[in-house]
């Protein structure tokens, strides 16, 4: 399973985030993410270019709240050349936007409300979507499902893993804070996690400082 840092705190991308890439350097951190907001678009920019060139896969989480700001959104992504595009609704006229930039496109299944995100739908709505966007051509999905309002979470990921079959990878987003969800994420089919609020609030482990909190989830992956 892989781990995604995202360098963001209460759903925006922390303002000090190229500082960050620079105290976080060395641990060998495969995948790492920002938010559509927080940061403009040529730090947003810098940011990319700062992860690609510590070999590390870039992601850019959509977390607007109006159709018109998700696909500039979607816009952004290109103009900045990020290699995944998670969150969204709008999943049709976004696979439209990244038609042969070779960006993967991995957007929100549930009813996705508000800021920061809340899921709301049951394990149907889930099954339903994901074997959608999977027919659509979507890479996977980016599921909330630790911030579910009418499900168990594990239930939403086991619907997920269902609907999108063995080949779409499936990614969970939002709450992930203890190595005991990890774990549970793993038993119920999750290809991979994403950790931000938790980690800058130093509340997955005991570890003192970001460098040392990202050690410890690495260690649970």
């Amino acid at each position: 399973m892989d781990f995604i840092f995202m360098l963001t705190r209460h759903d925006a991308t922390v303002p000090d985030c190229l500082d960050v890439m620079d105290a976080i350097a060395g641990l060998g951190l495969a995948h790492i993410g920002f938010k559509d907001i927080g940061a403009d678009a040529e730090m947003l920019r810098a940011l990319n270019r700062r992860i690609k060139a510590a070999g590390a896969t870039s992601y850019l989480e959509v977390v607007a709240t109006t159709d018109e700001a998700a696909l500039r959104s979607a816009r952004m992504a290109v103009a900045i050349g990020v290699d995944r595009l998670l969150g969204g609704k709008l999943v049709a006229q976004t696979l439209a936007i990244l038609a042969g930039t070779g960006i993967a496109y991995f957007p929100f299944p549930g009813r996705p409300v508000g800021h920061p995100t809340a899921l709301g739908g049951g394990a149907a709505d889930v099954e339903g979507d994901c074997r959608d966007y999977a027919a659509l051509g979507c890479a996977g999905v980016d599921l909330l499902a630790y911030r579910a309002t009418e499900a168990e979470p594990l239930d939403l990921v086991r619907a997920a893993r269902r609907g999108l079959g063995a080949d779409k990878t499936l990614i969970c987003a939002g709450g992930v804070d203890s190595p005991a969800r990890i774990a549970a994420l793993r038993e119920a089919g999750c290809d991979a996690f994403t950790v931000g609020s938790a980690a800058f609030a130093l509340a997955f482990s005991g570890a003192p400082d970001l460098p040392g909190q990202l050690r410890d989830i690495l260690a649970c992956v």
